[in-house]
C-alpha cells in the first residue's frame, strides 16, 4: 500500500475497539494517539449520555475540528492514530479533504459482539442504548479505495497486526 501515510484513522461503531486499536497502533506504527471523542463539545457528549444519537449537522463541526487539527499536525511533522466513527461518508470526506495522506482502518463486527464489548466497559458516556442508532447510522465505506477492513472477532494482537499491514 502506500509508505506515506500520516493518519491512519481508525473508524466503526462504538464498542468496536476503535480506541484500543489506535492506541496500540500509536505505539507500534509510532504515532501520536487523538481520541474524536476528545472533540466533541460539551452538549454533544450531554447529548449521547442522555441516550440521544447525534444528527449529521451535529457531527459537522465536530470532523471539520479534526480535520484542521490533522493538517496543523501533519504540516508539523507528526504521524496521527485516530480513532474515529466515521460512521458517515460524508464526515470521511470531511477528513479526506484535509489534504494529509490517510488510510482509513474499517473495524467490522456484529451488532452482538459489539453490544458486548460496550456492556463490559465502564466510564464511557456513550450508552448501550445508541448501539442501535450507531449501526443504523453507518455508511459502510464501500468503493472507498483507502478503507481497508478489519474483523473484529481476532485478538487484538491480530487486528494490530492487520492494521499494520494495511498500513505498510
Amino acid at each position: 500500500m502506500v509508505d506515506d501515510v500520516r493518519v491512519a484513522v481508525v473508524m466503526g461503531v462504538s464498542g468496536s475497539g476503535k480506541t484500543t486499536l489506535a492506541r496500540a497502533l500509536a505505539g507500534a506504527w509510532p504515532a501520536t494517539f487523538l481520541d474524536a471523542d476528545d472533540f466533541h463539545d460539551a452538549q454533544a457528549k450531554a447529548r449521547m449520555a442522555g441516550g440521544e444519537p447525534l444528527t449529521d449537522a451535529m457531527r459537522d463541526p465536530w470532523a471539520q475540528r479534526i480535520a484542521d487539527d490533522l493538517r496543523q499536525r501533519v504540516a508539523a511533522g507528526e504521524r496521527v492514530s485516530l480513532a474515529f466513527s466515521g460512521l458517515r461518508r460524508r464526515h470521511r470526506d470531511m477528513l479526506r479533504v484535509a489534504g494529509v495522506s490517510m488510510r482509513f482502518l474499517f473495524l467490522q463486527g456484529d451488532r452482538t459482539l459489539v453490544a458486548q464489548r460496550m456492556q463490559a466497559r465502564s466510564g464511557h458516556y456513550m450508552p448501550v442504548s445508541l448501539l442501535d442508532s450507531q449501526f443504523d447510522a453507518l455508511e459502510p465505506p464501500r468503493g472507498e479505495s483507502d478503507v481497508h477492513a478489519i474483523a473484529i472477532d481476532a485478538p487484538p494482537a491480530r487486528v494490530l497486526e492487520q492494521a499494520l499491514a494495511a498500513l505498510a
